[in-house]
C-alpha cells in the first residue's frame, strides 16, 4: 500500500513540475509580446513608423 501511495505522489509531483514549466514558457511568450507591443506604442507616440 505504501509503494502505491508513493508512486502516485511522485507522478503528481512530476505533473505539477510539468505544468509549472509550461506556465513559465507561456509567461515568457506573453512578456515578449508585451515588450513588442510597448515598442510599437512608443514608436507611434514619437511619430515614427516601424
Amino acid at each position: 500500500m505504501f509503494s502505491i501511495v508513493s508512486i502516485f505522489a511522485i507522478i503528481f509531483n512530476l505533473v505539477l513540475y510539468g505544468l509549472g514549466f509550461y506556465a513559465l514558457i507561456l509567461f515568457i511568450k506573453l512578456a515578449q509580446r508585451g515588450i513588442q507591443a510597448l515598442d510599437i506604442y512608443l514608436s507611434e507616440k514619437r511619430g515614427e513608423r516601424f
